[in-house]
């Protein structure tokens, strides 16, 4: 009686690609990645009915290409210790790519499967939900940005058809643009939107984040609210009110979209160098896991 909720794409670009032409950094992604998709589609959609395109690429992107503790492992002094990359660029631009590969799958899917495999078709988002650190009206702020630049980042393109004003204006130039028939087709291509949902995540202002010329994904949110650390060191916040209010958020600012949570509950620490993702449902397999 288990429905399968298959997720197409989660974290496994096939070493080839990224050998070939980088991966999430280059268009022909998208190609390929279709392709891909349609033979899932193909071969097991008659048995599948609910298609996830992409796991969390709003958190591949920063930490494959932004501070580089996940593959490809790209990025740039001094927001991490890697041999190539540019975490002032890539992070953007592989979400740009992510995000039309998702809207290409989904247009195919539509035209040649969902009528007769009567599934349904969505995209998994990170849904870490931002606080503000203190009772100031800084750091508040600076709390409504990260959601912006975490929930919104896929969100707003999904549903308004172009990335988020405050991402438009802090990250300039830098922030790839929609074609005007890419702003058509991303629009409502998505049957349900899921989440996983684990953290808390305080937000605190941070004037010299935004005014330095280095810059990277947390310095053009002008916020200091990145997680990994306190992952590490497994001081973290778990809150139920916290998923209330993203779905709130998701309510509010989206339209009401469908959702579903796909992922939901603690982040434990093993070791000092190591943690794991303990889902509720199957705790045997999570204690076999040596990484987050």
């Amino acid at each position: 009686g288990i429905q399968p909720h298959v997720t197409i794409y989660h974290f496994d670009l096939p070493q080839s690609l990224q050998d070939e032409y980088n991966g999430l950094l280059s268009p022909r992604f998208i190609d390929d990645y279709t392709a891909y998709a349609e033979a899932c589609f193909k071969s097991f959609g008659d048995r599948v009915k609910h298609w996830v395109t992409v796991n969390e690429p709003n958190i591949e992107t920063i930490g494959g290409l932004d501070s580089g503790v996940l593959p490809p492992q790209r990025c740039s002094h001094p927001f991490g210790n890697c041999t190539r990359g540019d975490s002032t660029t890539e992070p953007y631009i592989a979400a740009h790519h992510l995000l039309l590969a998702h809207a290409s799958a989904v247009s195919l899917y539509r035209a040649k499967y969902q009528a007769t495999q009567r599934g349904q078709i969505g995209i998994t988002l990170l849904g870490w939900w931002h606080e503000p650190a203190t009772d100031s009206s800084e750091d508040a702020a600076a709390a409504t940005r990260m959601n912006d630049f975490h929930i919104g980042w896929f969100m707003h393109p999904l549903v308004y058809g172009d990335y988020p004003a405050v991402m438009r204006s802090r990250v300039g130039a830098r922030l790839p643009d929609f074609t005007a028939e890419q702003s058509k087709k991303l629009p409502g291509s998505f049957d349900f939107a899921g989440f996983n949902h684990y953290l808390v995540v305080r937000a605190r202002a941070h004037d010299s984040a935004f005014n330095t010329k280095q810059r990277d994904y947390y310095a053009d949110a002008y916020a200091i609210a990145n997680p990994f650390d306190d992952i590490q060191e497994g001081h973290l916040e778990y809150a139920p009110w916290a998923l209330g209010r993203l779905l709130d958020h998701l309510k509010l600012k989206y339209g009401n979209p469908p959702v579903m949570i796909h992922e939901n509950g603690k982040l434990e620490r093993k070791e000092k160098t190591a943690c794991c993702i303990c889902y509720p449902s199957s705790r045997r397999q999570a204690d076999t896991m040596n990484t987050c």
